[in-house]
């Protein structure tokens, strides 16, 4: 098919509903949950907030406008492979260096909430990966893999979100043998509900955070903090991703996207 008349039909499908568009993002906002980082590990970001510049006739103009102070890795937010020291050496490997069209990938989908819901420090094993490739088929590549887990509707209460208590956070996420086989499918990257990508008592692991650092540092991406799994088939989606073009950026909030057929 011509280039220009596949463009055309795919902008039909889209106006015609044929191809349905989901929001896969909460709001950013200064009630959004923001990341405690265990000690030893870094600083934590600080919380979100928007103050007028100008609002309208109040300040005697026309327009409404902010400040936004925030962090590059806030609510829902992309990982670059710089964000992470196994990553820092890849010339491709900030917001603004990435080339474009790696924003915009197939998708599957892994839907683990159920067992989630029953066990929170619910860990994602290379087995559960292989079982549910038996299921839908391999992860082919260049595909993001998103971890369903239902911890999305947990965004609202902060507290909740975090599950956090005395021995660290208690959240979902995979572990280092899980992400080792990612990788070697050439995965994009990997995308979570909660309020980051690895597990939440990812620092015990060996290494500590192997998400971060086995993903990172094979110039592979990460989305934390999504929303509307639960509405995207297992394979069939295709979502976009492109975060804010930050000079030397390790990351950056963002809307992503998903495109699905409208059954």
């Amino acid at each position: 098919m011509d280039p220009l008349e596949l463009l055309s039909k795919f902008s039909e499908a889209i106006q015609s509903k044929n191809i349905e568009i989901i929001d896969l993002s909460h709001t950013l906002g200064p009630n959004t949950p923001m990341i405690k980082v265990p000690k030893g590990h870094g600083k934590n970001p600080p919380p979100v907030s928007l103050e007028y510049i100008s609002n309208y006739a109040d300040d005697g103009g026309f327009s409404r406008w902010s400040t936004l102070t925030t962090a590059e890795h806030a609510g829902t937010h992309f990982d670059t492979p710089s964000h992470w020291i196994s990553g820092q050496d890849f010339a491709d490997g900030n917001t603004e260096t990435i080339a474009v069209d790696r924003f915009i990938a197939p998708a599957c989908v892994l839907d683990y909430s159920h067992e989630v819901k029953k066990n929170p420090d619910f860990i994602l094993t290379k087995d559960h990966i292989i079982k549910w490739e038996d299921e839908n088929g391999i992860i082919e590549s260049g595909s993001w893999v998103l971890f369903q887990s239902g911890w999305s509707e947990r965004f609202e209460d902060p507290d909740a979100f975090l599950n956090m208590d005395a021995n660290g956070c208690h959240s979902p996420g995979p572990d280092p043998k899980a992400v080792k086989l990612m990788i070697e499918r050439n995965v994009c990257g990997f995308g979570t509900e909660t309020i980051g990508t690895d597990y939440g008592a990812a620092s015990k692991f060996d290494p500590p955070f192997p998400l971060h650092y086995f993903m990172h540092g094979a110039n592979k991406f990460g989305l934390a903090s999504l929303n509307n799994l639960d509405k995207l088939p297992p394979k069939g989606s295709v979502i976009i991703t492109p975060p804010l073009k930050i000079v030397k950026g390790s990351g950056s909030p963002l809307r992503v996207l998903a495109l699905i057929p409208n059954s």
